[in-house]
């Protein structure tokens, strides 16, 4: 698994040469080894990239994410097959049990509110709200608890008057920064060999990545933490490789030191193997540490 991450500012060529990717801009020409690649991200219309390229990254699991002309992710690869995908393991994740479907909801809801209360609480807030909602979690959420927590959470983090509907720097950071969880989930989904278009939860069928939609959730909040500490006033590139970098976050993950992208990644094996009844259970504990400092990206052009 590749540990870079490349994003794409300006107008330029990305093609290949002996397994290195080329970034040609109108004054220097970049290399990398497509390896290294966890993922590259087009934060610009105005670049080319080659078929070769991206089946060349796409072979090497690396994600390519590209942004529209509002600077927000709008697609990304997802590779159609995977080593370890046979038609067997797709009717499986089609036919999971109802019950594990239910507690596997339960457990990744309980994990996300009780993450945001601790976000809640090292930002200097009271958590009790948020662990008033947590108390009253049911099976399979019958009761919507995620959403009443999620509606005292935005507020308390980011003011009375705050709303996730808004147009505004907030919203914009915060949906991008989301998007990039969002895809690091899907990419490591499709490693396991699951399809990220059925999901629990979500069922859209506008929505390719049900699946990514639902298990991403107990990390939103090192998003939102990272955001409320800083003054945004405007998504500018500087903000979206800070963002990008927070998968290089550290944190405690199931009593363990890990990367926020290796968190997630195990994480997504975790969840499905407890809905493909290999594990009988499936822990979701996640610390963050006391600040998010803002994670430099490990290369942009």
């Amino acid at each position: 698994m590749g540990w870079r991450s490349l994003i794409i500012t300006q107008h330029c060529k990305v093609t290949t040469k002996q397994h290195s990717l080329v970034v040609q801009t109108n004054g220097d020409i970049h290399t990398m080894p497509i390896d290294d690649l966890n993922q590259v991200i087009f934060a610009t219309t105005r670049a080319f990239i080659s078929a070769d390229a991206i089946t060349s990254l796409a072979e090497a699991n690396a994600k390519v994410v590209f942004s529209g002309r509002d600077g927000q992710p709008v697609t990304e690869t997802a590779n159609l097959y995977s080593d370890r995908r046979k038609a067997e393991q797709i009717r499986r994740q089609a036919n999971w049990p109802e019950d594990l479907v239910e507690t596997m909801w339960t457990k990744i809801v309980a994990a996300k509110i009780n993450n945001q209360a601790q976000v809640v609480k090292l930002c200097g807030h009271d958590e009790q709200p948020l662990l008033d909602d947590l108390d009253a979690l049911e099976l399979n959420d019958v009761s919507n608890r995620e959403a009443s927590a999620a509606r005292r959470y935005f507020k308390i983090m980011f003011g009375e008057d705050f709303s996730r509907s808004d147009l505004c720097a907030t919203n914009s950071t915060l949906n991008y920064g989301y998007s990039i969880l969002l895809s690091s989930t899907n990419r490591a989904i499709v490693s396991t060999g699951h399809i990220t278009e059925l999901g629990m939860h979500h069922h859209s069928a506008s929505n390719p990545y049900n699946l990514g939609s639902d298990l991403m959730e107990p990390f939103r909040p090192a998003i939102d933490y990272w955001v409320v500490q800083h003054s945004i006033k405007d998504l500018t590139p500087d903000v979206k490789y800070a963002l990008i970098g927070l998968l290089n976050l550290e944190l405690t993950f199931n009593g363990k030191k890990a990367l926020l992208q290796n968190a997630l990644a195990d994480h997504v094996e975790n969840c499905m193997a407890f809905l493909d009844g290999r594990a009988k259970k499936c822990r979701i504990e996640v610390t963050f540490p006391d600040e998010v400092s803002s994670y430099a990206i490990n290369d942009h052009v």
